[in-house]
Formats: C-alpha cells, sequence, structure tokens
C-alpha cells in the first residue's frame, strides 16, 4: 500500500483523467486499487505493482505540471512503456520532439524505441527499421523528413514504396499515372496530409518537391540533398533492395520500413528487407532499429492481435 498526496489541482485532474478514466487504465494495466480523496491516491496490490503503478503516476504528474498536453494514446504508450521498461523516463522521452503538424500538434516520441528510432535517424545517413504495424515506423520518419526540409537540410522529400499488389506491372491498370499507383501509396499521403496543409503539399507534390512513388520508379536515379523513405520494405526483392540503397547521394538521408512478418512476394522470392537485415549490420553508417509488439502505440487491441499471431505462429 502506497499513498501519493499532489498539490496541484489542475495536474491533479489531467492525471486523473475524464471520469478518472486514467486511473482506471492504471488499476486495469498494473492490478491494483487506486482510491482517491481529493488530491490524494491510496494504491493497494502487491508490492511490484504498487511501486510501478506509483512511479507511472509520478511521472505522469509530472508531465502535467509541466504543461505537457497529453492525448489518451499518450497515456497508453506511457502505461505500456512503463510496464515494459523498469527504468524508464516518461519526460525524457516526450520531451524528444520531432515536429509539429499544421494542427499545432507536437509530434515527439512515445516509448524508449520511438525515442532511440529519432536519435538513430539523425545519427546515420541510412537507418533500417524492423517491427510489426502500428509502432510509428513510417509516421515518425515522415515527421522527421518534414522537420528536415523545414529546416533547409534537404530539398526535396522522395516517398515511396513497392506496388506488389500489382506486381508493379502499372501499365497494365487503368487510369492515368496518379490513378495507377495512388491506391499503392495512399497511407504516405495520408501521413503527410496529417503534418502538412492539404493545399500547401498538394504544391510541393506538382513542383516534384515531394515525391510520392512506387519504387520501380527509382532506378537508375541519384537522389541528392533528399530525405528518402521506403516504406512496406519487406515485400522488396533483393534487387530491389539492392537498387534502392545504392541510389544515395550527397547530402541524402534514407528510412527504410517494413514487417518482416507480412512479406507479399510471391512464392519463391526472397525479401530484400530480410536479406539486407542479415548482410548489411555491420556497415558503418547504416544502423538497425528493431519494434517489438510492446511498442505498438495504436489503439491496444492491435498489439493484442500482434500477440495471437505470434502465439500461432510459435505453435506451428
Amino acid at each position: 500500500m502506497e499513498s501519493i498526496s499532489l498539490k496541484n489541482l489542475e495536474a491533479t485532474r489531467e492525471l486523473f483523467g475524464q471520469n478518472n478514466n486514467n486511473l482506471d487504465k492504471i488499476c486495469a494495466a498494473f492490478k491494483v486499487k487506486i482510491n482517491t480523496r481529493g488530491t490524494s491516491l491510496l494504491i493497494n496490490g502487491k508490492d511490484d505493482d504498487v511501486r510501478r503503478a506509483q512511479a507511472l503516476i509520478k511521472e505522469l504528474y509530472n508531465l502535467f505540471q509541466n504543461n505537457f498536453s497529453l492525448v489518451e494514446a499518450d497515456i497508453d504508450a506511457a502505461i505500456n512503456t512503463v510496464k515494459n521498461n523498469n527504468n524508464s523516463n516518461l519526460k525524457e522521452i516526450f520531451q524528444t520532439s520531432v515536429f509539429k503538424t499544421i494542427r499545432n500538434k507536437p509530434i515527439t516520441a512515445r516509448n524508449p524505441s520511438q525515442q532511440a528510432y529519432v536519435q538513430a535517424i539523425k545519427k546515420n545517413d541510412i537507418l533500417i527499421s524492423i517491427g510489426p504495424a502500428g509502432t510509428g515506423k513510417t509516421y515518425l520518419a515522415m515527421a522527421m523528413a518534414m522537420a528536415s526540409f523545414s529546416k533547409g537540410d534537404v530539398k526535396k522529400i522522395i516517398l515511396t514504396r513497392p506496388a506488389v499488389e500489382a506486381g508493379e506491372a502499372l501499365g497494365f491498370l487503368p487510369g492515368d499515372l496518379s490513378e495507377k499507383i495512388n491506391p499503392y501509396l495512399r497511407p504516405l499521403y495520408d501521413a503527410l496530409y496529417d503534418m502538412m496543409d492539404f493545399e500547401k503539399a498538394k504544391t510541393l507534390i506538382e513542383q516534384d518537391t515531394i515525391e510520392i512513388a512506387p519504387l520501380a520508379f527509382m532506378r537508375g536515379r541519384t537522389l541528392n540533398n533528399a530525405f528518402i523513405i521506403l516504406d512496406e520494405a519487406q515485400n522488396t526483392t533483393s534487387q530491389q533492395m539492392k537498387m534502392f540503397l545504392t541510389r544515395i547521394g550527397y547530402g541524402s538521408k534514407a528510412i527504410v520500413t517494413g514487417d518482416i512478418t507480412q512479406v507479399d512476394l510471391p512464392a519463391g522470392k526472397k525479401s530484400g528487407l530480410i536479406e539486407a537485415k542479415k548482410i548489411l549490420t555491420n556497415i558503418k553508417g547504416i544502423e538497425f532499429i528493431f519494434f517489438s509488439k510492446h511498442d505498438v502505440v495504436r489503439h491496444k487491441l492491435v498489439s493484442n492481435i500482434i500477440d495471437a499471431y505470434e502465439k500461432k505462429q510459435n505453435r506451428k
């Protein structure tokens, strides 16, 4: 049993959440009971569970005292971080600011893996991130690209992914070029429009300052002064991955993201991402960041779904 006495009324309200929703989440996550009286809390449960719940509450309260604006997803991420990392520092993680969206919403790291990811992008010319859906690989890479472009560090942003569902035989699809490729690049557009005014983004795309194109369109080019993101890289072939990585020119940075558990290549074709993981690990200037189900920052059910599929695969 532990008691906590809080002084800042506004920070306490934020901590508790609407209808004590945040406290209910903490109770469920750590299997504790929390009784409140005014700005005081009494936590009951097993010693280790109580200790971790108390640590989380104190860290969240400190964030709210320092005027951090945390949405529900941030609270969920903070709970998950403390559950899985005994030495976490939430303030340091949430201070890893990347970019502010058009709605002035700060994009920050939400867990230690994302924090390491952001720092690795800053330090390396090529960063390869591998992990399940919902861990923020593409979104954070996009935010880093926008930040680099806004500061003038790069002159161009290139967003690409393999159109494996069409076999990249785009000429056989109906419509003009834009209509052919849009379905396969929609997630990249969605992330872009979440960070930038639609009309401004549209203008930059029309000017070719922001280029969103299938991976096949990268062949034969040298990409200088650009921030390049290859998404869904598990669906590249060995030849495509080599082709992409050798496009990098002076002043450029390349981020590769993918989930090696979701390869959609035809039978008999090896994933270029899986191969890159085996042969590029000892090259200076290339760093790998690995995410797990514990790093998922989407709805909590996403992590549970990934866990269920992992258990099924392990049984096989």
